[in-house]
């Protein structure tokens, strides 16, 4: 862990950091907001497409909820950085900025793109090592981040205490984005796709114990066609999965949505520290 940048906020600091990842082989970076007074918990938040690790801790307005509720807070970037692979950096929604939390097999990703191990295992293991010294960990994101937020948390309940999403990719093997990215990165072998899909996990079993929140906005450009929302809502409803799903008229995709509804989500995952 190397510091890049630290700013004082509010009762604590905002902090950037890189380090040198054993699973991406490259130079990552991600961004931290740590309160002074005690800390209670500590939130993962995963971006989404075209996003970094600045995105959300600049933008959502996190930092004074954050540090008036004494939890922690780390931002991981959205993919590997520094790479020239094979259509790596032609589309916003595919290799560079769109990691999409999955480990790929494909070649020349295969030996790079490991990002679902990437965030339970190196930043997992960073965070509570160094920063979030209560040790219990929650897991949120927005977008192909809230997709990444609940496939890695209905896969590990025992490592993420409660799940939240704003406007997630719920049913990625439905909709192009998740149709392009799964090929890209898994081939086309959907069985396997399906492993990485929150709808279908839920179909085959996968539960957290605790309810999951998920805020969707109804002027989103992308909602229905590439979020299918009610496919997990459905999914959930069916399989006993308890689900907290709230959608809000005039609402869009961006963090102005996000910076409305942020106090709700930390406040949520906080009756679980």
């Amino acid at each position: 862990m190397k510091p890049t940048k630290t700013h004082k906020c509010f009762a604590g600091e905002t902090q950037f950091y890189e380090h040198d990842s054993d699973l991406t082989k490259t130079k990552m970076k991600f961004a931290v907001y740590k309160p002074e007074k005690e800390i209670r918990g500590g939130l993962i938040w995963l971006s989404g497409l075209t996003c970094n690790e600045q995105n959300f801790i600049t933008k959502a307005g996190a930092q004074k909820i954050l540090s008036d509720l004494g939890i922690c807070l780390i931002c991981p970037d959205t993919s590997p950085r520094g790479l020239d692979l094979a259509k790596e950096h032609e589309d916003y929604d595919f290799g560079s900025g769109a990691g999409f939390y999955i480990n790929a097999e494909t070649s020349g990703y295969s030996d790079h793109y490991q990002m679902e191990d990437y965030i339970n295992e190196e930043i997992y293991t960073l965070f509570n090592e160094h920063i979030n010294t209560s040790k219990k960990t929650s897991l949120f994101g927005h977008s192909m981040g809230g997709h990444g937020a609940l496939t890695l948390g209905l896969k590990k309940p025992d490592q993420y205490l409660s799940l939240s999403a704003f406007s997630p990719i719920t049913h990625p093997t439905q909709c192009q984005w998740g149709e392009k990215a799964f090929t890209g990165y898994l081939g086309d072998n959907k069985d396997e796709w399906k492993k990485h899909d929150a709808t279908e996990l839920i179909k085959d079993g996968k539960k957290h114990p605790n309810p999951i929140l998920i805020d969707q906005g109804l002027n989103d450009e992308f909602y229905p066609d590439q979020l299918l929302t009610e496919d997990f809502e459905k999914a959930c409803q069916e399989m006993g999965q308890s689900l907290q799903s709230s959608k809000h008229k005039g609402f869009d995709h961006s963090y102005y949505f996000i910076s409305t509804f942020v106090e709700k989500h930390i406040q949520f995952h906080s009756e679980f520290f």
